[in-house]
């Protein structure tokens, strides 16, 4: 049995029932042992949320979007709106290893780990949901600008949930028109430190796009042109499309989301197989429903296998 299913096997474990919400608990990854414990500041979270208009929007972006946090916070996900929530503080547990990775305070040696892919072996196993908690955590950094792109490119759900018109040119205009600069389809929002690149429009060979050599010149340009800004990719699942692990290949870093008690084992390794070796993968499974101390008497959690493809771990027990 290799070290994956093993620690697959032990994520099915620590878990009871799925939950539709697709809410998750706090892990405590490996290499967040031997860090000093963080304490949250009053600052910590704090993000500003500009009431930009589109008219009063920097001339360098053609494009603006007014994120509608309160509706993202009424749905529970992460929201500037309310930075102590519990999803917040469970998203902050998860983006710690891969930010501490990026400002190379492990020992994993990360090429690109900037480039933040979020992937599924499956559609439905909540990919997006994660997707956008995770750039909308990472945006709540007092020091990190975020760049999200929905390279879902045949679906485009999370530029819909992110309030981004269907038309608004994006990732697939880039790719086939060589004319097209980053900047021309870069989507600035009311959040400070948090830009979007949209799917784009339409395109009969949108998903092969994800395979070409504009894209791997894209990816090599936002890794070492904007090494200072976090990108996270929602991605298409792994298992549906052969895009998908030519794109998850020039990742340094993926955050596999596996959903509990629905994720068949053998996808979950399937779907690991088509990530480079290279790449520090960190398992998220999502939907899981646990006890709590909430007033409800229930509350969501999740089982966190943390490491690269030759090292992982047992998930904790929720704290």
């Amino acid at each position: 049995m290799s070290i994956i299913e093993k620690a697959v096997n032990k994520l099915e474990r620590a878990v009871s029932k799925p939950d539709a919400n697709g809410s998750v608990q706090t892990p405590k990854p490996p290499v967040a042992r031997t860090a000093p414990v963080e304490t949250p500041t009053p600052k910590q979270g704090a993000v500003k949320v500009q009431s930009t208009s589109a008219e009063s929007a920097p001339s360098a972006f053609k494009n603006f979007v007014e994120i509608p946090v309160a509706r993202l916070s009424a749905s529970g996900m992460v929201s500037p709106d309310s930075p102590r929530s519990t999803i917040a503080e469970e998203y902050r547990s998860i983006k710690r290893p891969l930010l501490m990775n990026i400002n190379g305070q492990t020992a994993a040696n990360v090429k690109h780990p900037n480039l933040i892919m979020v992937a599924s072996s499956l559609s439905g196993e909540g990919k997006t949901f994660s997707a956008i908690n995770l750039a909308m955590s990472i945006a709540m950094e007092q020091d990190k600008s975020v760049l999200f792109i929905d390279a879902d490119v045949s679906k485009a759900s999370a530029g819909r949930m992110l309030g981004i018109d269907g038309h608004t040119p994006g990732l697939t205009d880039l790719l086939l028109d060589n004319s097209v600069q980053v900047k021309d389809v870069l989507v600035q929002t009311n959040i400070s430190n948090l830009r979007i690149l949209p799917a784009g429009n339409v395109h009969e060979r949108a998903t092969e796009l994800l395979a070409s050599e504009n894209m791997k010149s894209l990816m090599q340009e936002l890794a070492e042109r904007y090494s200072d800004r976090v990108v996270v990719f929602d991605s298409p699942p792994l298992l549906l499309t052969t895009e998908a692990s030519v794109l998850a290949n020039l990742m340094g870093q993926i955050l596999f989301v596996v959903a509990a008690e629905q994720t068949s084992q053998e996808a979950v390794l399937e779907g690991i197989s088509k990530i480079n070796s290279d790449a520090v993968v960190g398992m998220l499974l999502n939907k899981a429903k646990h006890k709590s101390i909430s007033k409800y008497g229930y509350g969501y959690g999740y089982g966190y296998g943390y490491g690269s493809r030759v090292e992982s771990t047992s998930p904790e027990p929720a704290s």
